[in-house]
Protein backbone atom coordinates (compact mmCIF):
# COMPACT_ATOMS: atom_id res chain seq x y z
CA UNK A 1 0.00 0.00 0.00
CA UNK A 2 1.19 3.50 -0.68
CA UNK A 3 1.64 5.73 2.59
CA UNK A 4 -0.28 8.04 4.55
CA UNK A 5 1.27 10.65 6.79
CA UNK A 6 2.31 8.63 9.98
CA UNK A 7 0.03 9.21 13.16
CA UNK A 8 2.59 9.25 15.65
CA UNK A 9 5.61 12.66 15.89
CA UNK A 10 8.90 11.14 16.17
CA UNK A 11 10.96 12.74 18.22
CA UNK A 12 14.52 12.05 17.22
CA UNK A 13 18.10 12.42 18.83
CA UNK A 14 20.75 11.35 16.54
CA UNK A 15 24.30 10.42 16.39
CA UNK A 16 26.47 9.08 13.99
CA UNK A 17 28.82 6.14 13.76
CA UNK A 18 27.23 4.15 16.70
CA UNK A 19 29.23 0.73 16.92
CA UNK A 20 27.05 -1.77 17.56
CA UNK A 21 26.43 -3.33 21.48
CA UNK A 22 29.42 -5.22 22.78
CA UNK A 23 26.71 -7.97 24.30
CA UNK A 24 25.63 -8.92 20.67
CA UNK A 25 27.11 -11.97 20.00
CA UNK A 26 29.19 -12.44 17.18
CA UNK A 27 28.38 -15.02 14.12
CA UNK A 28 29.59 -15.22 10.73
CA UNK A 29 32.94 -13.75 8.89
CA UNK A 30 34.94 -11.12 9.96
CA UNK A 31 33.62 -10.22 13.36
CA UNK A 32 30.30 -9.32 11.79
CA UNK A 33 28.13 -8.55 14.72
CA UNK A 34 24.65 -10.58 14.80
CA UNK A 35 21.76 -9.95 16.77
CA UNK A 36 21.05 -13.36 18.78
CA UNK A 37 18.87 -11.71 20.71
CA UNK A 38 16.73 -8.39 21.47
CA UNK A 39 18.96 -5.47 22.46
CA UNK A 40 18.12 -3.25 25.55
CA UNK A 41 20.04 0.29 25.97
CA UNK A 42 19.46 2.70 28.59
CA UNK A 43 15.94 1.03 29.42
CA UNK A 44 14.72 0.90 25.31
CA UNK A 45 14.58 -1.64 22.95
CA UNK A 46 16.73 -1.41 20.39
CA UNK A 47 15.90 -2.32 16.55
CA UNK A 48 18.88 -3.09 14.31
CA UNK A 49 17.55 -1.74 10.89
CA UNK A 50 19.26 -2.63 7.61
CA UNK A 51 19.20 0.36 4.44
CA UNK A 52 19.97 -2.00 1.15
CA UNK A 53 19.88 -0.65 -2.55
CA UNK A 54 21.53 0.50 -5.51
CA UNK A 55 23.89 3.53 -5.44
CA UNK A 56 22.00 6.80 -6.08
CA UNK A 57 18.57 6.05 -5.06
CA UNK A 58 18.79 8.54 -2.42
CA UNK A 59 19.06 5.41 0.95
CA UNK A 60 21.49 8.52 2.71
CA UNK A 61 18.76 10.87 2.23
CA UNK A 62 16.39 8.74 2.99
CA UNK A 63 18.15 7.85 6.72
CA UNK A 64 19.21 11.81 7.32
CA UNK A 65 16.25 13.06 6.56
CA UNK A 66 14.52 10.50 9.23
CA UNK A 67 17.46 10.82 11.90
CA UNK A 68 17.79 14.18 11.56
CA UNK A 69 14.96 16.02 9.63
CA UNK A 70 17.21 17.70 6.75
CA UNK A 71 18.07 16.72 3.31
CA UNK A 72 21.68 16.26 1.28
CA UNK A 73 21.33 15.93 -1.96
CA UNK A 74 25.18 14.96 -2.31
CA UNK A 75 26.51 12.20 -0.14
CA UNK A 76 29.88 10.52 -0.69
CA UNK A 77 29.34 6.68 -1.07
CA UNK A 78 31.20 4.63 2.48
CA UNK A 79 31.52 1.57 3.25
CA UNK A 80 28.38 2.21 5.71
CA UNK A 81 27.34 4.72 7.97
CA UNK A 82 25.45 3.82 10.86
CA UNK A 83 22.88 6.04 12.48
CA UNK A 84 21.25 6.06 16.05
CA UNK A 85 17.88 7.53 16.77
CA UNK A 86 15.24 7.36 19.55
CA UNK A 87 11.48 7.55 18.32
CA UNK A 88 8.03 6.73 19.67
CA UNK A 89 5.86 4.72 18.05
CA UNK A 90 2.20 3.62 18.73
CA UNK A 91 3.26 4.90 22.45
CA UNK A 92 6.25 2.79 22.91
CA UNK A 93 9.73 4.45 22.80
CA UNK A 94 12.41 2.82 20.69
CA UNK A 95 15.75 3.15 19.97
CA UNK A 96 16.67 2.58 16.34
CA UNK A 97 20.41 1.40 15.10
CA UNK A 98 20.23 2.53 11.30
CA UNK A 99 22.84 1.10 9.07
CA UNK A 100 23.10 3.02 5.41
CA UNK A 101 24.72 0.33 3.04
CA UNK A 102 26.62 1.53 0.41
CA UNK A 103 25.37 0.52 -3.08
CA UNK A 104 28.22 0.80 -4.90
CA UNK A 105 29.80 -1.88 -7.07
CA UNK A 106 33.40 -1.74 -5.00
CA UNK A 107 31.18 -2.74 -1.81
CA UNK A 108 28.95 -5.78 -2.84
CA UNK A 109 31.37 -8.19 -1.24
CA UNK A 110 30.25 -6.52 2.12
CA UNK A 111 26.26 -7.51 1.38
CA UNK A 112 26.25 -10.83 2.63
CA UNK A 113 27.78 -9.62 5.87
CA UNK A 114 25.36 -6.78 6.54
CA UNK A 115 22.12 -9.31 5.63
CA UNK A 116 23.58 -10.90 8.96
CA UNK A 117 23.27 -8.26 11.75
CA UNK A 118 19.24 -7.08 10.22
CA UNK A 119 16.14 -7.44 12.13
CA UNK A 120 14.26 -5.44 9.14
CA UNK A 121 15.27 -4.23 5.93
CA UNK A 122 14.19 -1.50 4.00
CA UNK A 123 14.79 -2.09 0.35
CA UNK A 124 15.44 1.42 -1.65
CA UNK A 125 15.24 1.84 -5.51
CA UNK A 126 14.60 5.64 -7.15
CA UNK A 127 11.65 6.03 -9.29
CA UNK A 128 13.86 8.01 -11.73
CA UNK A 129 15.94 4.47 -12.38
CA UNK A 130 14.43 1.80 -13.72
CA UNK A 131 17.47 -0.97 -13.47
CA UNK A 132 17.21 0.28 -9.20
CA UNK A 133 14.06 -1.30 -9.41
CA UNK A 134 14.68 -4.67 -11.13
CA UNK A 135 17.65 -4.94 -8.78
CA UNK A 136 15.37 -4.78 -5.77
CA UNK A 137 14.13 -8.37 -6.22
CA UNK A 138 18.06 -9.58 -6.58
CA UNK A 139 18.59 -8.01 -2.80
CA UNK A 140 15.78 -9.67 -1.34
CA UNK A 141 17.26 -13.10 -3.03
CA UNK A 142 20.24 -12.20 -1.23
CA UNK A 143 18.34 -11.81 2.45
CA UNK A 144 16.96 -15.07 1.42
CA UNK A 145 20.06 -17.00 0.96
CA UNK A 146 21.63 -15.38 3.98
CA UNK A 147 18.81 -16.01 6.30
CA UNK A 148 17.00 -18.71 4.62
CA UNK A 149 13.58 -20.18 6.32
CA UNK A 150 13.21 -16.34 8.51
CA UNK A 151 10.59 -14.34 8.12
CA UNK A 152 12.30 -11.12 7.81
CA UNK A 153 10.48 -8.05 8.30
CA UNK A 154 11.03 -6.04 4.92
CA UNK A 155 9.64 -3.01 3.57
CA UNK A 156 10.11 -2.08 -0.34
CA UNK A 157 10.58 2.18 -0.72
CA UNK A 158 10.31 3.89 -4.42
CA UNK A 159 12.65 6.90 -3.28
CA UNK A 160 12.57 10.40 -5.59
CA UNK A 161 8.49 10.63 -6.42
CA UNK A 162 9.06 13.90 -6.51
CA UNK A 163 10.73 14.22 -9.70
CA UNK A 164 7.67 13.09 -11.61
CA UNK A 165 9.29 14.43 -14.61
CA UNK A 166 12.13 11.87 -14.41
CA UNK A 167 10.44 9.08 -13.40
CA UNK A 168 10.81 5.85 -15.29
CA UNK A 169 9.03 3.51 -12.59
CA UNK A 170 5.10 3.93 -12.06
CA UNK A 171 3.71 3.64 -8.33
CA UNK A 172 1.45 0.42 -9.81
CA UNK A 173 5.05 -1.16 -10.85
CA UNK A 174 5.83 -0.56 -7.25
CA UNK A 175 3.21 -1.65 -5.75
CA UNK A 176 3.02 -5.21 -7.74
CA UNK A 177 6.86 -5.71 -6.59
CA UNK A 178 5.72 -5.28 -2.64
CA UNK A 179 2.70 -7.51 -3.36
CA UNK A 180 4.79 -10.44 -4.91
CA UNK A 181 7.31 -9.74 -2.07
CA UNK A 182 4.55 -9.86 0.40
CA UNK A 183 5.92 -6.67 2.30
CA UNK A 184 4.21 -2.76 2.58
CA UNK A 185 5.11 -0.25 -0.02
CA UNK A 186 5.73 3.19 0.34
CA UNK A 187 6.83 5.84 -2.27
CA UNK A 188 9.03 8.53 -0.70
CA UNK A 189 10.33 11.97 -1.28
CA UNK A 190 13.75 12.83 0.83
CA UNK A 191 13.39 15.89 -0.10
CA UNK A 192 10.39 16.69 0.75
CA UNK A 193 10.57 14.39 3.89
CA UNK A 194 7.07 12.66 3.12
CA UNK A 195 6.05 9.46 4.07
CA UNK A 196 9.85 8.97 5.20
CA UNK A 197 8.54 8.06 8.91
CA UNK A 198 5.90 5.96 7.93
CA UNK A 199 8.38 3.14 5.97
CA UNK A 200 10.75 3.01 9.59
CA UNK A 201 8.13 2.85 11.21
CA UNK A 202 6.21 0.01 9.27
CA UNK A 203 9.33 -2.31 10.26
CA UNK A 204 9.31 -1.45 13.65
CA UNK A 205 5.84 -2.65 13.28
CA UNK A 206 6.79 -5.63 11.64
CA UNK A 207 9.38 -6.77 14.24
CA UNK A 208 7.12 -6.14 17.18
CA UNK A 209 4.57 -7.99 15.35
CA UNK A 210 6.72 -10.87 15.25
CA UNK A 211 7.95 -11.03 18.93
CA UNK A 212 4.70 -10.75 20.02
CA UNK A 213 3.77 -13.79 17.54
CA UNK A 214 7.29 -15.57 19.10
CA UNK A 215 6.31 -14.96 22.59
CA UNK A 216 2.65 -16.46 21.88
CA UNK A 217 3.96 -19.28 20.16
CA UNK A 218 6.57 -20.32 23.25
CA UNK A 219 3.72 -19.49 25.74
CA UNK A 220 1.84 -22.62 23.94
CA UNK A 221 4.37 -25.17 23.94
CA UNK A 222 5.44 -24.44 27.60
CA UNK A 223 1.35 -24.38 27.96
CA UNK A 224 0.96 -27.92 25.78
CA UNK A 225 4.10 -29.53 27.92
CA UNK A 226 2.76 -28.69 31.65
CA UNK A 227 -0.32 -30.02 30.28
CA UNK A 228 0.68 -33.27 29.13
CA UNK A 229 2.66 -33.85 32.67
CA UNK A 230 -0.40 -33.06 34.40
CA UNK A 231 -2.42 -35.29 31.99
CA UNK A 232 0.38 -38.12 32.74
CA UNK A 233 -0.07 -37.43 36.56
CA UNK A 234 -3.98 -37.66 36.68
CA UNK A 235 -3.89 -40.85 34.15
CA UNK A 236 -1.03 -42.45 36.70
CA UNK A 237 -3.12 -41.14 39.67
CA UNK A 238 -6.14 -43.14 38.78
CA UNK A 239 -4.41 -46.57 37.67
CA UNK A 240 -3.01 -46.77 41.25
CA UNK A 241 -6.47 -45.44 42.97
Amino acid sequence: MLGRPAATMTTATTAAGIPYDKNVACNGKDDIRVLTQPTIRSGLRVYKIVVLGDGGVGKSAVTLQFVSHRFLDYHDPTIEDSYQTQVVIDGEAALLDILDTAGQVEFTAMREQYMRCGEGFMICYSVTDRHSFQETMEYRKLISRVRANENIPLVVVGNKFDLQHHRKVTTEEGKALAEELGCPFYETSAALRQFIDDAFFSLIRQIRTKERSRRRSRWWRIRSIFAFIFRRKRYASHRTA
